[in-house]
C-alpha cells in the first residue's frame, strides 16, 4: 500500500508539473501550421549574452557595450516587445517569424517570439534560459521546429 501511495502521488506529481510548464497561450493549439528545421541557440540576460556593461560614468546603470549604440542606457531583462524575459521567450528574425509567434522546440517546450537579436537573422532562433550556464549548455542546434503563427 506504501509504494502505492507513492506512485500515485508521483503521478500526480507529473501531472500537475506536466501542465505548469505548459505556458497558457501553447494550450489548445490547434496542429502546428508547419514544422521547420531551424538552427537554435540559447542566450540569458547577462553581459555577455545580451551586449551590456556597468557604466562608472552612469554611476554603475547598464549600458550597451558594442556597436552603433555603445554607452546608451540598456534596461536588462527588457524584450524588444516590452515584456521582462523569462523561460519561453524566443529571439527571433521578426521578418520570419513575427512577434507573437507560438513555437514548440524539443528538448526546450512551448516559446513566443517576444524578443530579436543582432545576430538572429534568417531561419535561426535564440532560446531563453535563466543562466549563462544553462545557455552554454544549450549551445547550438539543429532542431524541428513546430511553428503557429
Amino acid at each position: 500500500m506504501n509504494s502505492g501511495l507513492r506512485m500515485g502521488g508521483l503521478l500526480l506529481v507529473l501531472f500537475w508539473w506536466g501542465c505548469a510548464s505548459t505556458p497558457e497561450y501553447a494550450r489548445n493549439l490547434p496542429p502546428a501550421s508547419e514544422v521547420r528545421r531551424l538552427e537554435v541557440t540559447g542566450y540569458c540576460d547577462c553581459g555577455i549574452c545580451c551586449n551590456w556593461k556597468r557604466s562608472w560614468w552612469r554611476l554603475g546603470k547598464p549600458v550597451i557595450a558594442s556597436g552603433p549604440n555603445k554607452g546608451k542606457a540598456k534596461d536588462v531583462g527588457i524584450t524588444a516587445s516590452g515584456t521582462r524575459a523569462k523561460r519561453g521567450t524566443i529571439a527571433a528574425d521578426t521578418s520570419v517569424f513575427p512577434m507573437g509567434t507560438i513555437l514548440y522546440v524539443p528538448g526546450y517546450g512551448y516559446g513566443r517570439v517576444e524578443d530579436r537579436g543582432g545576430a538572429i537573422k534568417g531561419h535561426k532562433l535564440d532560446l531563453y534560459f535563466d543562466s549563462h550556464q544553462q545557455a552554454l549548455n544549450w549551445g547550438r542546434q539543429q532542431v524541428n521546429v513546430r511553428v503557429w503563427r
